[in-house]
């Protein structure tokens, strides 16, 4: 990784390099459509492009392509995990799934997490590196090549921080729902984060029609330190008001997910109490029966008191929905098939 990555810039930056190199703009145009329509995986296909200009880029810029090394596929409901390989040999996992709607793709921002979260596979190990722009697009177009389809949703829920990464998620987004790429609706992205208050407010000024999702898990912050470090930070008040601001700034209803974890989280006191923090907000509560991993001693909660906790947000007229489990057959969760393969065990 001695040269840039070449996915990650922006229309306007090929373009510019195309004149640097004594080229038409439009050179860069046409680089950028093989990038992120075609989805090429190397200058040599870029046909009409010319080859003095595609040896002139590959001097500073090289592809950051992402091997497909594993894919689970869970047959009950067609779920795939992918097992990706990075240019600097680490790995990554990216998962597709199918609705109804078309097909939904959950990515990666970072390779590794150094949040700490307490339930999460992701972060053991801490944070190795940040993904690109570029390695975060080459996901959706690994996996729509592999199983020859087109992503529609994009939830970038995978291993990692997003916001910690936050200039490289800024780029992605605007690269994937570009009409000159994969043109995928900014409303069809929701991005994950555990509550970096400065980046959700920055993220609200740009306006951009993504939906804004805070892993939560706790409803009031002792219990949110306990188990999630990045409480000692931030202050859920702090992440309330910074909410606020988001809905305020784009009219988009911000989903808060909470991780039912048995005799944790899951009791009537806890549900009153979230449901207090939420009275009168657009909102909406995605309750995730937690996945459980091995290294960590947290149990799914009950069904009877899953069924309870809904029962109590909604009496409260919180609007919820428990998520539905997608990839129960093959790890799916995150940092789960990763971990597994780190560990040899793959």
């Amino acid at each position: 990784m001695n040269k840039k990555d070449l996915r990650s810039l922006s229309l306007d930056e090929l373009k510019n390099a195309a004149e640097d190199c004594g080229e038409k703009t439009y050179r860069g145009s046409q680089v950028y459509e093989w990038l992120h329509k075609r989805c090429a995986d190397g200058l040599d296909e870029m046909t009409n492009v010319p080859k003095s200009f595609r040896n002139r880029i590959s001097e500073d810029y090289e592809l950051y392509d992402l091997e497909v090394i594993k894919v689970l596929r869970d047959e009950e409901d067609g779920t795939c995990k992918f097992l990706l390989k990075t240019v600097d040999d680490n790995v990554i996992e990216s998962v597709l799934m199918k609705y109804e709607h078309g097909f939904s793709a959950c990515i990666s921002s970072q390779v590794g997490c150094r949040m700490g979260c307490s339930f999460c596979a992701s972060t053991i190990g801490g944070r190795i590196r940040d993904l690109t722009a570029g390695e975060m697009a080459e996901q959706i177009y690994a996996m729509q090549k592999s199983e020859n389809v087109r992503i529609s949703n994009i939830v970038v829920m995978g291993t990692g921080e997003p916001f910690d990464n936050y200039d490289s998620f800024v780029r992605f987004y605007e690269i994937i729902t570009g009409k000159e790429g994969q043109n995928i609706s900014g409303r069809n992205i929701t991005v994950s984060t555990c509550g970096i208050v400065e980046k959700i407010r920055e993220l609200a000024d740009r306006h951009f029609a993504l939906t804004l999702a805070i892993s939560l898990h706790a409803p009031y912050d002792e219990l949110r330190k306990k188990i999630m470090p990045v409480a000692n930070r931030y202050s859920i008040e702090e992440i309330m008001d910074a909410c606020d601001y988001f809905f305020e700034r784009t009219g988009r209803r911000v989903t808060f997910e909470y991780s039912l974890i048995s005799e944790v989280n899951d009791s009537r006191e806890c549900a009153e109490r979230l449901a207090k923090l939420l009275k009168g907000k657009n909102s909406h509560v995605n309750l995730i029966p937690v996945n459980p991993v091995k290294e960590r001693d947290y149990k799914r909660s009950g069904q009877e008191n899953i069924s309870a906790f809904k029962k109590l947000l909604e009496k409260n007229g919180i609007n919820v929905t428990i998520r539905r489990g997608m990839g129960k057959n093959i790890d799916a969760a995150c940092g789960q098939l990763r971990r597994s393969y780190i560990k040899g065990e793959l």
